[in-house]
C-alpha cells in the first residue's frame, strides 16, 4: 500500500470511527463516506473500504460494514484476509498441478480462475458505484424540489409586487382627482372633507369615497 492509499484508508477509518462504536454497523454508504470526507470517486472509496476490510479494521455484515477496529493502520502493516490467490501462484506454490501447461503458456483453468477473480473485484466496484449513483439520485431529486419551491415563491412574490403596484397607482390617481377638484374650486385652503378624503386615500382607502368627497366641498 503506497503512501496515499493509507492516508485515504485512515481517514476513511477515521470517518468511520467518529459515527459508530466498534461493533456498530455503518449506516450509509461509503460513496457518502467518502464525499464527507472529500473522497470525490467511488473506486477511490471502494479501494480504502477494500483495504480496511483486508486488515480487519471493517467487516462486510449483510450488505454494510461493521467497524471493529478503530485503530489506524500502520505503514508496511500486512494483510491479515488474504486475497483469493491467483492461479500462477497456485501453481509455483505446489508445482504443476492437473491441468497445467508445462510449455509457460496459461491453460483454461488458470484463464478461468483469473477471469472470475477479476469478476469478483469488479463486482465489489459496480456495487460501490451504484450506491454513488443512488446517492447522485437522491441529490438531485431534491435540488429539483428545491429550486420547485423557490420558483413558487419567486411567482407568489411576484404577485405581491404587482397587485402593491396597483394599489399605489390607484391611490396617486384618486389622490389627483381629490388635488383637483379642490383647486378647481378656487379655494387657497383644502377644507376638512379634503383632507379627511386625502388622508383615507393614503391610508389605502378606496378612491370612491375621495371622490365623493370632493364635489360636496366644492
Amino acid at each position: 500500500m503506497n503512501e496515499e492509499s493509507l492516508e485515504r484508508a485512515n481517514a476513511f477509518l477515521a470517518a468511520v470511527a467518529a459515527r459508530i462504536q466498534p461493533g456498530e454497523l455503518l449506516q450509509i454508504t461509503p460513496t457518502q463516506l467518502g464525499r464527507d470526507i472529500g473522497v470525490e470517486e467511488p473506486l477511490a472509496a471502494a479501494r480504502a473500504v477494500r483495504a480496511l476490510l483486508a486488515r480487519k479494521r471493517l467487516e462486510a455484515d449483510g450488505g454494510r460494514y461493521r467497524l471493529l477496529d478503530a485503530s489506524p493502520i500502520q505503514p508496511g502493516e500486512k494483510e491479515q484476509v488474504p486475497r483469493p490467490r491467483r492461479g500462477k501462484a497456485k501453481s509455483a506454490r505446489r508445482g504443476a498441478p492437473r491441468g497445467a501447461s508445462t510449455t509457460g503458456r496459461p491453460t483454461y483453468s488458470e484463464v478461468g480462475r483469473e477471469a472470475i477473480d477479476r469478476l469478483v473485484e469488479l463486482g465489489k466496484e459496480v456495487a460501490a458505484l451504484r450506491a454513488g449513483l443512488r446517492t447522485a439520485r437522491d441529490e438531485a431529486r431534491e435540488a429539483r424540489e428545491a429550486r420547485d419551491e423557490a420558483e413558487r415563491r419567486a411567482r407568489t412574490l411576484g404577485e405581491k409586487v404587482r397587485e402593491l403596484e396597483g394599489r399605489a397607482e390607484m391611490a396617486e390617481a384618486n389622490l389627483r382627482t381629490l388635488l383637483a377638484a379642490a383647486k378647481g374650486a378656487g379655494r387657497d385652503q383644502i377644507g376638512d372633507t379634503e383632507m379627511e378624503a386625502i388622508l383615507g386615500v393614503l391610508k389605502g382607502g378606496e378612491g370612491e369615497d375621495g371622490e365623493a368627497a370632493a364635489p360636496g366641498a366644492s
